[in-house]
């Protein structure tokens, strides 16, 4: 199974929207940097591994990459780094919805998916309906999540014209 490197908002977008537990049943190996899982997400998210999430320990190297992609981009965070330099390390692609990391991935020849790549593939493993990701995202959306709302819905009406 192919592993996805993930930062915090995907994993809290899908958890507003309440289907986190789904992801873990799509054919791929999630993880995320223990730094980042440490700072932003242990204490309210804890039980995410649990579910299936992994804590990569990052190595020195990978440290030391992120230390130069703090200096190299300015927009992403700290941990978003840390998020991009596992990536980069395990050569597989960084899942995140941050237009800052996304731009820095790409330039760092990171392949980059986000929240609507992840639901289309949720819709297409058929762990949930084009509804239930309408229910889901209305849910992100209620609870202030930023998703680029006029693209979620040409995507949602896409894909209910090929099914």
């Amino acid at each position: 199974m192919q592993l996805l490197i993930s930062d915090a908002n995907i994993l809290i977008d899908l958890e507003e929207g309440r289907i986190i537990e789904l992801m873990f049943r799509l054919p791929y190996r999630f993880s995320i940097p223990d730094i980042l899982f440490e700072e932003e997400m242990s204490e309210e998210h804890g039980y995410l591994p649990g579910l299936g999430l992994t804590i990569a320990e990052l190595s020195s190297e990978i440290v030391m990459c992120a230390e130069e992609l703090i200096q190299r981009y300015n927009g992403p965070s700290r941990n978003d780094c840390f998020a991009l330099a596992l990536a980069k390390d395990r050569q597989c692609p960084l899942l995140t919805g941050d237009k800052d990391l996304r731009k820095a991935a790409e330039a760092e020849a990171v392949i980059v998916n986000g929240i609507l790549w992840l639901m289309k593939q949720l819709i297409n493993q058929k762990l949930i309906t084009v509804a239930q990701a309408r229910e889901a995202y209305q849910r992100m959306k209620d609870t202030g999540r930023r998703l680029p709302w006029t693209v979620v819905e040409a995507e949602l009406q896409e894909i209910e014209l090929d099914l």
